[in-house]
């Protein structure tokens, strides 16, 4: 089973995302601890990148500071170290082809295997050519996330099907960010994923509220927020932590309503 599995073990899931290395690296793992602290069952790290083409400015603004602060592949790897010598919460990293594909195949998910990381998701990688990457990931123990858009259509259940970890609903069009209205029938999409896979289905892109997560979490099995988190470490930096924690606090206590 995979160890992403125990995010979902008891009840809804709030997963949160962070960019690792803003402000700090060592201020990312403190904030990593508050967020397992404010109650996340599942942390998405992100691994900065000059050109992350799904995410809004927020965190476009994140990956350009942690980029500037020196932060490096091995640097996020590092970090993972010294989390997993706090605590054992499923972690994914969240990064594009370019970074993996620069850093080796092999060597990156070997790298994964050995620091602790359970999953990773590539926005940027195209279903149809997940083939070799997907391969070496899965011989040490790596779950590609399978990201489900609502342009996915025809194409859900077969995504679906073949998906290990939990599967992503973006629940709007566009880029990452916080959105006040999430139009787009995620009700459906997230049923139709259901019926072809009994892996987990977490949503995200553009949840911020409490209201958002609650209503999500009726139907989904979780509830990914990012933006609004990265948007605390911009606002207050080094001092973020307490904010951070409670703000976790009440996303993961807006999903418990509905376990």
């Amino acid at each position: 089973m995979s160890k992403i599995a125990k995010a979902f073990e008891n009840g809804k899931a709030f997963i949160g995302f962070l960019t690792g290395g803003d402000p700090t690296i060592e201020k990312s793992e403190e904030f990593i601890m508050e967020m397992v602290r404010g109650g996340a069952d599942l942390v998405e790290i992100g691994i900065p990148f000059s050109d992350p083409i799904a995410e809004g400015e927020v965190i476009q603004e994140a990956n350009i500071r942690a980029l500037a602060n020196g932060t490096t592949t091995d640097t996020i790897f590092n970090l993972v170290i010294n989390v997993r010598k706090k605590t054992d919460i499923p972690l994914v990293f969240l990064t594009y082809l370019n970074p993996v594909f620069t850093y080796g195949l092999e060597r990156f998910f070997a790298r994964c295997e050995e620091t602790g990381v359970d999953g990773i998701i590539i926005p940027d990688l195209p279903y149809e050519e997940k083939g070799e990457l997907a391969q070496i990931a899965a011989s040490h123990g790596i779950d590609i996330i399978s990201l489900i858009a609502p342009t996915s259509e025809d194409r859900i259940k077969k995504i679906a099907s073949e998906a290990t970890g939990f599967v992503y609903v973006v629940s709007s069009m566009g880029v990452t960010g916080v959105r006040n209205e999430i139009k787009t029938d995620i009700e459906s999409i997230v049923n139709v994923v259901k019926s072809a896979t009994n892996v987990p289905v977490a949503v995200g892109f553009g949840i911020s509220t409490p209201e958002q997560a609650a209503n999500i979490s009726q139907y989904a099995d979780g509830v990914i927020v990012g933006s609004a988190i990265v948007k605390l470490c911009a606002k207050y930096g080094e001092n973020a932590a307490p904010h951070i924690h409670e703000y976790i606090k009440a996303m993961k206590n807006a999903v418990r309503t509905n376990d």
